[in-house]
This record gives C-alpha cells, sequence and structure tokens, in this order.
C-alpha cells in the first residue's frame, strides 16, 4: 500500500499533534525546570527524546508518495535515514538494509514478547516494588519532588511482612539490598525470558521501549498507542507507591489495606487486558520484518 502525498501529510500531522499532547508539557517543564514524578519518567526512563515520539514513521508494509520537495524538507530528513528506501516516486522502510546487528536485537526483542505473552499473568504482586525500592530509607529516589505518604517504619513493616513477588528485572535492580532477599524471584537481565508475565506493569510500560526499538518498522501508529498505555501504567505504578502524590492531584491506592489491594489489582487486569493487543500487533510487525528481511 502506498498512501499519496496529502493522505500521509495529513496523517502525519495528526500524529505530532497526538505526541505533542505529552511532549508540549514535558519541554515547558524541563526548560522551567519543574520535573513531574508521573508524566515525565517515561521521557527520563526511556532514553528517547521529544522529537522521536513525535516523528511520524509509515511502518513496515506502507509506502508514501515521495516527491523532490519531500526528500529536500529537513523537518522529514527522519523519513530519509536509516532503512528507508526510494524507488518509483515512492519511499518505504525496507527490511534488506536492515544490518545483522539489529536484525539480531529483534529477534531477542520479538522471542521476549512472545514469553512474556505466552506465561500466565500474575495479579497478586499488588506494587510492592516500589515500597521495597525505599526500605529502610537509605535511599529515595523521589525525595526530593514527593515526600513518603507513610511513617518508614510503617513501610518496612509492610515490606517485610508480605510475600514479594517481582517479576520484571528493571524493577528488582533498584530494590534496596535489605529487601531484596524478601523477593520469591530474582530476576537479572539474563533471565528475563523466564520470568517476564503479561500482568507486570513494568512489562506492559516496556511495550513503548520494545516498540521505540522496533523503529521503523513498527510503525508510529503503534508506538504512540503503546507510550499512551505506558503514561497510564506510570499513573498507577506512582498511585500505589508509599508517595503522597496529593499535591499532584493523584489519590493513592493504599495497598496496605485489601481494599486497596483490590483495587490495585482490578486496574492492573485492566491495563493487562489493554496490553494484550499491542504486545500481539508488536510481535507481528517485528516477525514480519524478520521475514522480508530473509528474503533479501
Amino acid at each position: 500500500m502506498t498512501l499519496a502525498d496529502a493522505e500521509w501529510r495529513a496523517i502525519a500531522l495528526a500524529h505530532f499533534e497526538r505526541a505533542k499532547v505529552h511532549t508540549g508539557p514535558a519541554r515547558e517543564r524541563r526548560d522551567r525546570g519543574l520535573p513531574h514524578p508521573i508524566a515525565d519518567f517515561l521521557f527520563d526512563y526511556y532514553p528517547y527524546p521529544f522529537a522521536f515520539l513525535e516523528q511520524w514513521h509509515p511502518g513496515i508494509g506502507t509506502g508514501i508518495e515521495w516527491s523532490t520537495e519531500a526528500a529536500q524538507d529537513p523537518a522529514l530528513r527522519h523519513l530519509s535515514n536509516r532503512g528507508y528506501r526510494e524507488e518509483n516516486g515512492a519511499l518505504f522502510a525496507d527490511p534488506a538494509l536492515m544490518p545483522e546487528k539489529e536484525k539480531q536485537r529483534l529477534e531477542w526483542i520479538v522471542s521476549l514478547l512472545e514469553a512474556t505473552r505466552d506465561r500466565a499473568p500474575n495479579f497478586a504482586c499488588h506494587g510492592l516494588h516500589e515500597w521495597a525500592m525505599v526500605y529502610g530509607g537509605r535511599s529515595v529516589r523521589h525525595e526530593k519532588i514527593l515526600p513518603l505518604r507513610l511513617p518508614q517504619q510503617e513501610i518496612d513493616a509492610l515490606v517485610s511482612s508480605r510475600p514479594i513477588c517481582c517479576s520484571h528485572h528493571d524493577a528488582f535492580r533498584f530494590f534496596a539490598d535489605e529487601a531484596r532477599p524478601f523477593n520469591r524471584l530474582q530476576p537479572d537481565l539474563a533471565t528475563r525470558h523466564e520470568h517476564e508475565q503479561p500482568g507486570c506493569l513494568h512489562a506492559n510500560m516496556d511495550l513503548y521501549k520494545w516498540a521505540a526499538k522496533a523503529m521503523p518498522w513498527c510503525g508510529s501508529d503503534l508506538l504512540i498507542e503503546c507510550f499512551e498505555l505506558a503514561v497510564r501504567i506510570r499513573d498507577l505504578d506512582m498511585r500505589a507507591s508509599p508517595y503522597d502524590l496529593t499535591a499532584w492531584g493523584r489519590d493513592a491506592v493504599c495497598i496496605e489495606t485489601p481494599e486497596g489491594r483490590k483495587g490495585y489489582e482490578n486496574e492492573q487486569r485492566e491495563l493487562a487486558t489493554e496490553a494484550q493487543p499491542l504486545r500481539e500487533r508488536l510481535i507481528g510487525r517485528i516477525q514480519r520484518t524478520l521475514d522480508e528481511h530473509g528474503k533479501k
């Protein structure tokens, strides 16, 4: 399929406006030195600039009408960079141009996504990873902008009294050293395929990261959907944490109570349900890219 010039430009503009809902306020906060503990996290935790989210890519299997004017437009330079080929007045992402190292990275990503998809979800973690990170009070990640909503003694008591089953390497590695033995699992980078599961907030938030690493092949439509889901996941992540977000207009999900844990699990299930088709689409687009690369 090849999109006409006017058609793809309209799609690209709509994508930019959609991304700017997030990047615009974040740019303003950055310029004013006013970090946001929820909204800015995705731009800090995942190392992709604002422009990366704003730029539009058609994705595998979709070409765009390409003129000399478009090729000379600095704002469209990203469309003529790595992975693109022009042929008969059309521009498209060509997997045949993918270097071997990138192919291997995509194979690793799709295998992780499939392993995560095929594992039974766990909805009993109740967000205790954020509590385990501040256990003991020696290192409180957000202390410069967020106070804790409970005394340190109560936080520590909850962490040591409840079973912790964090399956995500990047969450577990931030645990306080004293809290690490409390976790039933000991995930690390080498065992991601053995532990990541589709109920995990961080595994579902990471769909944005894997889509970003699969650009331009996966396409900006899927990238922005994964980002928007990640924003909502981060919101729950922090509302269920031991931090006080009252000043940011967020009510706590009090996982230290039975009612709070039930509420957390309900939201977690909803987010996991939304993540499922995004993961499946991402697997499909990466696999199609790899299949077409193999035909070269």
